[in-house]
C-alpha cells in the first residue's frame, strides 16, 4: 500500500510513518520502480500496536523490542516478561497518581459548586 494509504488507515502523518521506518519500527517497506514507498499489510498492524505502546509510555527501544520479538521466530520469554512486568508496575503507578489528582480535583469542584449555589448561580 502507498503512504497515503496507511496513513489514512493509521491517523499517522507521513513524517512519523517515515520516522518509524528510519527507526526499524516499520519493516518490510519496499521501493517500486518508480521510487515510492510501498508498505506491507503488516504495517497498519504494527504501526497501531506502535502508537498504543507509544501512549503508554514505552520507549522507542521498548517498542522495538516488543515488535522484534513479535517478528520473530523464538523469544526469550523471561525477558518478555520482565518488560512487561516493569511497564506494568510504572503503569500503576501513574494510575495511582492520576487517582489522586482526580480525587483533588473532584474536591475543588465540589467546593466551587457549593460556593456558586450558595451565590444563586446554577450547578454547572
Amino acid at each position: 500500500m502507498r503512504i497515503s494509504e496507511l496513513e489514512s488507515r493509521t491517523g499517522l502523518g507521513r513524517h512519523a510513518l517515515r520516522f518509524y521506518e528510519r527507526e526499524g519500527l516499520l519493516v518490510g517497506v519496499q521501493r517500486g520502480e518508480n521510487n515510492y514507498r510501498d508498505y506491507p499489510e503488516s504495517a497498519a498492524r504494527d504501526a497501531a500496536l506502535l502508537q498504543q505502546l507509544q501512549s503508554l509510555g514505552f520507549s522507542l527501544q521498548e517498542i522495538r523490542q516488543v515488535l522484534d520479538a513479535m517478528r520473530a521466530k523464538s523469544i526469550d520469554c523471561a525477558k518478555g516478561a520482565r518488560l512487561m512486568a516493569d511497564k506494568r508496575t510504572a503503569i500503576e503507578a501513574q494510575i495511582a497518581n492520576l487517582r489522586k489528582v482526580s480525587k483533588v480535583l473532584l474536591r475543588e469542584q465540589q467546593r466551587l459548586q457549593e460556593r456558586a449555589a450558595q451565590h444563586g448561580l446554577p450547578r454547572a
